[in-house]
């Protein structure tokens, strides 16, 4: 049988068919019932689910992520498309198709790294160089920066995203200089770099995208602090000290790159180059995000459903044709 992927559910069709579920959990009705809340989701996209006369066994059958063979029907509810899933199967992993459910980025994972290796390769201070240079030697790191989602939800939300969406920026800043000559560059390139490198350890995605536990507590903002600090330190004791205000500025730039209190910052932009990278980083991830919500958002005719996290719905329509 087919599979009917997340983003083709239309509201009020019967659904049997198997998906991956993340996140479930047991909650009680206003009336005191057991029911069992969960996303439900494949490569083209995420819902919300709902299995109502839930029972406490149900939901300890349950993964924190892995797969269902569900039987329910979809729905709309506040303006967003839901399923309710009458029963459901527990799938082991080795009976579906990965690539079904796991979404990846569409580019060539080994020539995206390349390509930000010789951008990041042009910085000229020998100690950003020597601290960049530590993170590409570390082999699992890097092979987890490559594989990595950089978000759960709101852009580049597959595989290989935060290498696709760190490339992006790369390419963007080499656009900006020659516009800004008086901007420093390198501390530019290697907060670029290193800005979302901690959602290797912030986010599970080896089956469904989750927030680890350490993730949750801590965030990738003081988690990546963290793992810039230690190279730093191992750099220290190996006779290669960083300058502790280059330190402190690159750092500045990681701390403050989501712009904004309201968005998880500790401190807010304080420097040209710490701007720079929060603009970078704003445009990347909503020209992604715009993108996929026009793409795969069901919608009504030429708009979106309202986005809460653009605060608009999104037109559509393409007026100039003849342009790809």
């Amino acid at each position: 049988m087919t599979h009917l992927y997340i983003k083709d559910l239309q509201p009020g069709q019967q659904i049997q068919d198997t998906y991956m579920v993340t996140q479930p959990v047991l909650r009680n009705t206003a009336k005191g019932d057991l029911y069992i809340a969960m996303f439900l989701s494949d490569k083209t996209g995420k819902v919300n689910s709902r299995m109502w006369q839930a029972t406490q066994e149900l939901y300890q059958s349950l993964p924190s992520e892995g797969f269902l063979a569900i039987r329910g029907k979809s729905e709309l509810y506040q303006g967003n498309m839901q399923l309710v899933v009458n029963d459901m199967q527990v799938i082991e992993p080795d009976q579906v198709r990965l690539m079904d459910y796991m979404p990846r980025t569409e580019n060539n994972i080994g020539e995206m790294f390349d390509h930000a290796k010789a951008i990041v390769a042009t910085i000229e201070n020998q100690d950003l160089k020597r601290l960049t240079d530590a993170f590409f030697d570390d082999q699992e790191l890097m092979k987890q920066f490559c594989i990595a989602p950089a978000a759960m939800q709101m852009h580049h939300n597959y595989l290989g995203g935060l290498l696709e969406h760190t490339l992006s920026m790369l390419n963007v800043s080499q656009v900006l200089f020659p516009l800004y000559p008086k901007i420093q560059k390198d501390l530019v390139l290697a907060a670029i770099l290193l800005h979302d490198i901690a959602k290797t350890q912030e986010l599970s995605y080896k089956i469904g995208f989750s927030y680890t536990d350490r993730g949750q507590l801590l965030g990738h903002i003081i988690q990546g602090t963290q793992m810039i600090t230690q190279k730093a330190d191992d750099l220290k004791a190996a006779g290669t000290p960083i300058d502790p205000e280059i330190l402190d500025a690159l750092l500045h730039i990681i701390i403050s790159h989501h712009g904004q209190y309201d968005y998880g910052s500790p401190k807010l932009p304080a420097t040209p180059e710490a701007f720079m990278v929060n603009y970078i980083d704003n445009l990347d991830a909503k020209m992604n995000q715009t993108a996929a919500l026009i793409e795969n958002d069901p919608g009504n005719n030429n708009w979106t459903a309202y986005q809460r996290s653009l605060e608009t719905k999104l037109y559509r329509n393409r007026v100039l044709e003849n342009e790809s």
